[in-house]
């Protein structure tokens, strides 16, 4: 669940969400400005899809090879296509860090469309509309962030991961 600040949000550290991993295994509310100064790679995430495989491989790559250097994954889990995130929040970060081994923070399950989209997604997409609109079509579409908390690109379920890696280099200023 994340919280919709009271004011017009301008970027995505005017929202707070609950957090469900290892960083903070408790379910508190993270404030997403403690990421102020990071690129984040934002993606919706599922356990039972046919994309889930390469795209949890693909960002635990690139999360430890960018990780000290500026970027954060957030990884947030959604229900509504196919069923394939049926799980509770633990089932869900059990599965991510017992086969996949990711550290990048897991947060609760959530809409990404519709009435009951979070407002955190709401916000992503209203920033990068895609070639059908704002919807989101699939499990692992993917808002990267910028380091100000815009909204820098927005990528479809199937492009790989990795694809994205020079995107995330030129925000993070390395070569």
């Amino acid at each position: 669940m994340a919280t919709q600040p009271t004011e017009t949000p301008k970027t995505i550290y005017d929202f707070t969400v609950k957090v469900k991993s290892l960083k903070d295994a408790k379910g508190n509310d993270v404030d997403l400005s403690v990421y102020k100064g990071k690129v984040l790679l934002i993606v919706n995430v599922a356990s039972k899809c046919g994309l889930t495989n390469a795209n949890y491989t693909e960002l635990n790559q690139l999360y430890q090879q960018y990780k000290d250097q500026g970027l954060e994954i957030l990884a947030f889990p959604c229900n509504q296509f196919g069923e394939e995130e049926p799980g509770s929040n633990k089932e869900i970060e059990d599965f991510v860090c017992t086969r996949f081994k990711s550290e990048f923070p897991i947060f609760d399950k959530i809409d990404v469309n519709g009435d009951n989209a979070a407002p955190l997604y709401k916000f992503l997409k209203s920033g990068k509309r895609g070639v059908f609109g704002d919807d989101i079509q699939w499990n692992f579409s993917k808002f990267l962030v910028d380091k100000d908390g815009i909204v820098a690109h927005r990528y479809y379920p199937t492009t790989a991961t990795l694809s994205l890696e020079c995107d995330i280099k030129k925000l993070l200023g390395v070569s």
